[in-house]
């Protein structure tokens, strides 16, 4: 008997700590587990009692990339108890908030997390002296995605400026066109991102799983709508209805809470390659294209080709924000971002957003006088845990049945993992 044992501990080159355990006996794979070691952060708890006014400001805490996501996510719960209907001039702002974070995001993972793993090194700091050009262009496009944050939402993560029913503050028109020029001057970069990310290869496999990805007709959403896609089985569901769709349960190897589609019992992926998947159709022309050159279109079910659909929607925010700058600029949209009038009410409310890792819900029970009662929060992380899972035993039994040896079995699987930009700190309770 043949036995192989691979054990990573402490993954490097991810958000958080996790685990991955294999073994393989007589070329089968009998043991497949990722295993989150994050402690619990216990926000949901943290919550109770608070004020509505506070809960954004403590549940930006979640996550330090996607602060702007979870802010503005439980904003949108707040709104849905209390009924408000913001300006189109905010939605476009809001939306502005998301794809920094997104540009924070993508910049980070693949440049500083995934690349390294492709080009043979174990850090990013190799690439500086390789090339230098590159490297910089990654920090000046992560540094974008800072400066749009902090003229949107007042600081690069944690923003203050976002409240209920608007912004406190807004930035003048010289600003919004500044940012476009800015936002503009990366786009040649982004491009041959893509061809980068692309020109890399993969390993072919494809997800059994399903995906899950925010959609609209006639958009590429990231916030404003309530309608969310299991793009494999074709289910539709509300927001609202979260958890007649979603399961989540606890497994015991690990701290993280996972997920699955209820009806099929499925584990699914909820991340960059879901909406490009989801809403390829509308992403704008210059990533549409980009998206086919590389031949990133649906349907794309191998999860490795979330590093290409992340910088294929570097480039889509980009042209996107431009856009919108520009427009805010020239007061194209209806409406001031100042806070709209609001009365206090009690009620459940839930809010959904496309964070830079995928779907993001927060319910909210508010009593009477806007004070939490119970909280909510499925990350993207928690989403994807299972389908990891899977996906890395579906990876290990393709590798063992053409004999590859242990040391690439475990890279390859690394690599898997990474792709899917986890954020374990994010996806315990």
């Amino acid at each position: 008997m043949t036995r192989k044992s691979i054990d990573v501990e402490h993954l490097a080159r991810i958000e958080g700590h996790g685990d991955i355990h294999l073994e393989i006996q007589d070329g089968t794979v009998t043991r497949c587990e990722f295993s989150v070691t994050e402690a619990a952060r216990l926000f949901e708890s943290m919550v109770r009692g608070r004020p509505f006014q506070d809960v954004p400001y403590i549940a930006s805490r979640v996550c330090g990339i996607c602060s702007a996501s979870h802010t503005l996510t439980d904003i949108l719960a707040i709104e849905d108890i209390f009924g408000v209907t913001v300006t189109e001039r905010t939605r476009a702002i809001r939306e502005l908030l998301v794809y920094g974070s997104f540009l924070q995001n993508h910049a980070t993972h693949l440049f500083v997390f995934a690349a390294p793993d492709f080009l043979g090194h174990k850090s990013v700091f190799p690439l500086e002296e390789a090339d230098p050009a590159t490297f910089q262009n990654a920090l000046a496009l992560k540094g974008l995605g800072n400066e749009l944050c902090t003229k949107i939402g007042g600081r690069s993560i944690h923003p203050i400026t976002a409240v209920v029913g608007g912004f406190t503050s807004e930035v003048s028109s010289d600003e919004y066109l500044r940012l476009a020029d800015q936002l503009e001057q990366m786009i040649d970069f982004a491009l041959a991102s893509v061809d980068l990310f692309d020109g890399f290869g993969a390993t072919d496999i494809q997800t059994e799983g399903d995906m899950l990805a925010m959609v609209e007709e006639g958009a590429y959403p990231v916030i404003g709508s309530d309608q969310a896609l299991f793009v494999r089985s074709g289910i539709r569901f509300a927001a609202h209805d979260y958890q007649d769709h979603i399961e989540e349960y606890a497994v015991g190897h690990s701290a993280a809470y996972l997920a699955r589609e209820r009806s099929q019992n499925r584990p699914y992926m909820a991340c960059a390659l879901s909406r490009v998947n989801a809403s390829w159709d509308n992403l704008t022309e210059p990533a549409r294209f980009a998206a086919a050159k590389a031949g990133l279109r649906p349907p794309e079910l191998n999860p490795f080709a979330n590093n290409v659909a992340q910088a294929v929607e570097v480039v889509d925010a980009l042209v996107r924000c431009a856009a919108v700058c520009r427009k805010l600029a020239t007061n194209g949209y209806e409406g001031s971002s100042e806070p709209v009038a609001f009365q206090v009410r009690a009620g459940k409310g839930v809010g959904f957003t496309e964070a830079p890792r995928g779907a993001l819900f927060h319910e909210l029970e508010l009593d009477e006088s806007g004070h939490v009662i119970t909280a909510n929060i499925i990350t993207p992380t928690s989403q994807n845990i299972a389908n990891v899972e899977a996906d890395m035993r579906l990876l290990a039994q393709k590798l063992a049945d053409e004999g590859a040896a242990a040391d690439t079995i475990r890279l390859e699987v690394e690599k898997l993992v990474r792709a899917y930009d986890p954020c374990l700190s994010c996806s315990v309770h």
